[in-house]
């Protein structure tokens, strides 16, 4: 084995840039996903079949194919289809936030459900409306009782952002393997890179159990 860290040094500061990229696409990735989980959630919980059917049928496209074509046709396809140039940036929120927004609106519909029944009951006797049950009441309880999920859920949103990099955005993995050319090192970049992403896990992680407790007390 001949590995050189050393030449890799200099470099690093190179490499922890696409981190801070990487950061930027998980965390507006969620904030835009969430909130368009838990509507798609609702809407697959609603007394209409219509949104009930697009809620689903919305779920099961980006469930059903890979995340790497979903991000190919939002980048490629967009200038073609409606004439905008879609920055890799733009292209790669969306896609994450879309896909996201799938898996997420599982969670938390299996998290409503989770709930008792007796808690729908007690609010109708306390002359609640549907509205108020669901944001005041069962919500709450459904997200406390999916936090583990949706934890991994972001755990995994972190790792399928390195898919930005075959549309050429500079995140951790684009960085590293820009190194690794220029280097001609490849391991050692590379295990940075992912030394980074296991350190970021492992805080979400910690972060997560922590918050778990307290809603436990809660």
């Amino acid at each position: 084995m001949h590995l050189n860290f050393e030449a890799i040094i200099p470099s690093i500061p190179l490499i922890l840039q696409g981190l801070g990229i990487t950061l930027k696409f998980t965390i507006l990735s969620l904030l835009c996903g969430l909130p368009l989980g838990i509507g798609l959630a609702l809407a697959k919980l609603s007394r209409m079949k219509v949104i009930r059917f697009i809620a689903s049928a919305y779920t099961s496209v980006f469930r059903g194919t890979p995340l790497l074509v979903q991000l190919g046709l939002i980048y490629y396809a967009t200038p073609q289809l409606t004439g905008y140039t879609i920055s890799t940036f733009e292209a790669g929120i969306l896609t994450f936030a879309l896909n996201s927004a799938a898996y997420t609106s599982e969670i938390i519909r299996a998290g409503i459900q989770s709930v008792d029944k007796g808690q729908w009951e007690a609010a109708q006797m306390l002359g609640l409306s549907r509205r108020q049950t669901i944001f005041g009441i069962i919500m709450p309880q459904a997200i406390r009782n999916t936090l583990p999920a949706l934890v991994n859920e972001m755990i995994d949103l972190l790792k399928e952002s390195s898919l930005v990099s075959t549309i050429g955005e500079a995140d951790l993995l684009r960085q590293a393997q820009k190194v690794a050319s220029e280097k001609y090192l490849y391991f050692e970049p590379l295990i940075i890179a992912a030394a980074c992403y296991y350190i970021i896990v492992m805080l979400i992680a910690l972060l997560a159990k922590r918050l778990e407790k307290r809603l436990s007390y809660a």
